[in-house]
C-alpha cells in the first residue's frame, strides 16, 4: 500500500476560555521540510509538537498551523499607564487636541500595552497534543485516500507497459528476419561471391548486437518487481522511483537496439507510460 504526500488534517479543541484550531497540511518533497506558525505563549512546546509531528509524517512540504481564539475574559494584555501618560504629555507639547484624540494616538504608539508571560498549563497542552494527533490521524487517511488513487494509476501504467512489451515480443521476430533480409540483399547487390559458412557467422554475429533478450527479461523482472513492491507493506516512493530507473534503462536500451520502425513506436510509448510514472511517484510516501 502507498501514500500521498498531499494531505490536509484539522481539528478543534475547545477549552473554558479560548478556543484552539490546529491545521496540518502537506505536498510532496523530497525530505521532511516542516513550516510551523504557533503563537508565542507555546513556543516552548515547539520541539515536542515537531516530533510528533516529523514521526507521524515522515516526508513531505509541512505546515503545521496552531491558532487561538480567546472566547473568555482572560487576557494577558494590559494597559502601561505610566507609558501612555508620557506619551500623550508629548503629544500635548505638539498639538492641543482634544484629550480623547490623543489618547487614541498614545495606545497605539511602541510599549503601550504590556503582555505578561502566561504559563504554559501542561494539562492543557496535553489537550493540544491529542488535538494535534487528531489532526495528523485526518492527513493520513487523506494521503491513504489520494495513495489509493495513485496506486491505482501506478498499476495500469505497469499493465500498459506490459501490455507493449509483449508486442515487441511478438514482432521482435519479424524485426530478426528482416535485418538478415537487408543484408543478404546488400550482398547479393554487391554482385561477389561470398563464403556460405563465413557468411552465416558474420550475420548471427551482427544480430547479436541487435538482441534484446536479456533487456525483456530484465524489464519483466522489473516490472514484477514494481508490482511486488507497490502492495507491500514497507512501500515508499524512493524504492519505487529507484525501480523505475531501471526500467527506464532498459526501455532505452530496446530502444537503441531495435532499429526497426514498429518496434521503436512502442518504444517511444512506453517511454510516454514511464514519465507518467515517475510523475506520479513524485507525490509518493
Amino acid at each position: 500500500m502507498i501514500q500521498s504526500m498531499t494531505g490536509f488534517g484539522k481539528s478543534l479543541l475547545q477549552l473554558p476560555s479560548k478556543k484552539i484550531t490546529v491545521e496540518i497540511k502537506s505536498l510532496n518533497s523530497k525530505n521532511l521540510d516542516l513550516n510551523a506558525r504557533i503563537p508565542g505563549q507555546y513556543r516552548e512546546k515547539e520541539l515536542p509538537l515537531r516530533n510528533l509531528i516529523g514521526n507521524s509524517l515522515t516526508r513531505g512540504k509541512v505546515d503545521f498551523s496552531l491558532y487561538v481564539e480567546v472566547t473568555g475574559e482572560e487576557t494577558t494584555a494590559s494597559i502601561n499607564p505610566a507609558v501612555v501618560k508620557k506619551y500623550m504629555n508629548q503629544l500635548r507639547e505638539l498639538s492641543n487636541g482634544d484629550e480623547t484624540e490623543l489618547l487614541k494616538m498614545a495606545v497605539r504608539m511602541p510599549d503601550a500595552l504590556k503582555t505578561d508571560r502566561e504559563e504554559i498549563d501542561e494539562t492543557e497542552f496535553e489537550s493540544i497534543e491529542e488535538a494535534v494527533k487528531q489532526a495528523l490521524v485526518e492527513i493520513n487517511n487523506f494521503r491513504s485516500d489520494e495513495g489509493n488513487a495513485l496506486e491505482k494509476d501506478l498499476k495500469l501504467r505497469i499493465e500498459n507497459i506490459e501490455r507493449l512489451l509483449e508486442e515487441i515480443i511478438a514482432i521482435d521476430p519479424e524485426r530478426i528476419a528482416g535485418v538478415k533480409e537487408r543484408l543478404r540483399k546488400g550482398v547479393a547487390d554487391l554482385k561477389e561471391k561470398v563464403d556460405e559458412n563465413r557468411f552465416e557467422q558474420e550475420l548471427m554475429f551482427y544480430i547479436e548486437k541487435f538482441d534484446i533478450t536479456e533487456e525483456k527479461v530484465r524489464l519483466n523482472n522489473h516490472l514484477d518487481y514494481f508490482k511486488e513492491a507497490i502492495d507491500s507493506e514497507d512501500s515508499n516512493g524512493r524504492k519505487l522511483g529507484f525501480i523505475s530507473q531501471e526500467m527506464g534503462r532498459e526501455i532505452n536500451t530496446i530502444g537503441s537496439k531495435s532499429n526497426y520502425a514498429p518496434m521503436q513506436q512502442l518504444v517511444v510509448q512506453m517511454k510516454d507510460e514511464l514519465e507518467k510514472i515517475k510523475e506520479q511517484l513524485l507525490n509518493v510516501l
